[in-house]
């Protein structure tokens, strides 16, 4: 059993942290909002601490799940970071989906500390942190991978290194890549069959078990259908990862015509306040247009 430290408890960390706890791991949690860490020590024991670097003093290892490159550098650095409390030989590793440059930067900056740093994005959802059935894909050294990945999975169905530093976030966003233009497709063929007048259900009864058939469509086709799109993962946070992935695209010189439009059309769906919607109201969006 190790000693742990868990830097944000939103939708996905709170869950993942208790996954730690559940498989015996000392674990002393931090949120920016402590309320929510008091919530978690009083659900799953262990402790909570006032800043990063105080959760992190004296942990073999660090988890961080927070919202976005500043939201990552802000627990990781300064006098209040959690490499400010981090021994030399132990291990960050970082959930948050950010971009490749940010996770560059910070390796660099654990290395010179003397910690081992491990890039390790999630896929899966909010189900999938509660149900301890997270997808993850990492980057970083391998002996800080598999020193990493008995704990990792605790909460993973499957965990796998992609390379070296950062390759955990490129895979990361081929994953949010491949998404967009699912539900898109999705989208649009049941915005189709209700306008033609079929049965949305019954047509994805039909399609769902041939080449048509996704995770998307067996898990979000009946909220979709039912106007409902409070599961999940937030179109907010997606066009933050579309943007990351569009970036990264202009800099190794990929093309990505597909990902671009659909990144626009979450623009619209956050314009119809959708912004918390999760990913699946891209239809809403085109029945708003008739």
């Amino acid at each position: 059993m190790a000693k742990v430290a868990f830097l944000g408890l939103g939708v996905m960390g709170y869950p993942m942290a208790g996954y730690l706890a559940k498989a015996g791991h000392e674990v002393t949690v931090y949120n920016r909002t402590a309320a929510k860490a008091e919530k978690w020590v009083a659900e799953h024991g262990g402790a909570s601490a006032a800043t990063p670097r105080e959760a992190a003093s004296g942990a073999d290892f660090v988890m961080a799940c927070v919202g976005n490159d500043d939201d990552l550098r802000s627990v990781c650095t300064g006098a209040d970071g959690a490499f400010a409390g981090m021994a030399k030989g132990s291990t960050f590793v970082d959930h948050t989906t950010v971009s490749a440059m940010v996770t560059a930067e910070l390796f660099q900056q654990a290395r010179e500390a003397g910690i081992a740093f491990v890039d390790a994005p999630v896929s899966g959802g909010q189900a999938g942190a509660e149900n301890g059935q997270l997808v993850v894909m990492c980057g970083g050294d391998q002996a800080a991978f598999d020193a990493a990945k008995p704990l990792i999975d605790s909460y993973a169905k499957l965990c796998n290194r992609l390379g070296e530093s950062g390759a955990g976030q490129l895979c990361k966003m081929v994953n949010q890549i491949c998404i967009a233009g699912l539900v898109q497709g999705l989208s649009e063929g049941l915005h189709f069959a209700q306008k033609a007048g079929l049965d949305g259900r019954a047509v994805v009864e039909v399609i769902g078990g041939g080449a048509a058939g996704s995770w998307q469509m067996v898990n979000r086709f009946e909220t979709m259908l039912d106007d409902k799109f409070d599961h999940g993962f937030a179109v907010d946070w997606m066009r933050k990862d579309l943007g990351i992935c569009l970036n990264t695209a202009d800099e190794v010189g990929a093309s990505l015509p597909v990902t671009a439009l659909v990144d626009q059309f979450y623009k619209d769906v956050q314009k119809l306040g959708g912004g918390r919607w999760d990913t699946s109201a891209l239809i809403k969006r085109l029945n708003a247009l008739g």
